[in-house]
């Protein structure tokens, strides 16, 4: 992370602040919360407007390759900036957040990490994840089939064979404004059990009491890695959004919602 901050700070080293338009920041929806109240911060502390767009991580990647204009992009995983940046399309991508994966258990579904993978299997429970490939939630959870796999014989098909894609794509089923995706689902009872980000346990119990978060056990849990880049010819206000998200107190914004945030110093 220090090497891309240096690299950052030298590409707006003498650059003058001026009144331009928003700084485009394109983010992963888990990253919703903790980037509004960022660029919240960066435009009181005098910065310009931040334009924000929140979608699944791979659709946003696809359409900045499709042409889409962007600056700023934190994404809920390291291969999608990565693959910008190969293509000639972003800057370097640094590491700036992690996450891990929890199961959200509607109420009455007696789940605990013990027996979670036993639950996950119940033919008569609905297994809801996003949407492989177009968001990264989705692939982490398809990673907890991959790691079960191992503690059961069979369990990764068997996962893979009933898991419902609710989310992440383009043409998934609206959710109200304001409300948390994964909450809505299983009020709405689309799933009895979803696989999603643990950042998402504040929303879902401000918003849904009943539905509990509940750990993977060692043997399923699956990290996942954030990286943040700038697209090339991005704006010098664009590039001190991003030294603001790495910077110690962006860093705390981010661990205050929940992520585990690798640019603060140990304690």
């Amino acid at each position: 992370m220090r090497g891309l901050i240096v690299a950052l700070a030298l590409a707006v080293t003498g650059q003058p602040v001026l009144a331009a338009d928003p700084v485009l920041l394109h983010a992963a929806g888990s990253l919703r919360g903790a980037l509004t109240e960022v660029a919240q911060a960066f435009e009181a502390g005098g910065g310009t407007k931040v334009a924000q767009v929140y979608r699944p991580s791979g659709l946003i990647r696809d359409a900045i390759a499709g042409g889409e204009r962007a600056e700023v992009f934190a994404s809920a995983n390291m291969a999608h900036p990565q693959s910008l940046a190969s293509g000639g399309k972003a800057g370097p991508v640094v590491l700036f957040a992690r996450n891990e994966l929890c199961a959200f258990v509607r109420p009455g579904l007696e789940v605990t990490s013990a027996n979670l993978l036993d639950r996950m299997l119940d033919p008569a429970v609905k297994l809801g994840t996003s949407t492989p490939r177009a968001d990264p939630a989705g692939d982490y959870a398809y990673q907890v089939f991959v790691r079960a796999e191992a503690v059961r014989r069979g369990s990764r098909a068997a996962l893979e064979g009933k898991a419902l894609n609710l989310t992440g794509r383009s043409n998934s089923a609206p959710v109200p404004a304001g409300r948390n995706t994964y909450g809505h689902v299983i009020a709405e009872g689309k799933a009895d059990l979803f696989l999603a980000y643990c950042t998402n346990a504040g929303p879902i119990a401000r918003e849904q009491p009943g539905i509990r978060a509940v750990p993977l056990p060692a043997e399923l849990a699956v990290g996942a890695d954030y990286g943040l880049t700038v697209m090339n010819e991005a704006s010098p206000a664009a590039y001190r959004l991003a030294l603001m998200i790495l910077s110690p107190a962006g860093q705390r914004i981010l661990a205050k919602h929940g992520f585990a945030a690798p640019g603060l110093p140990r304690e």
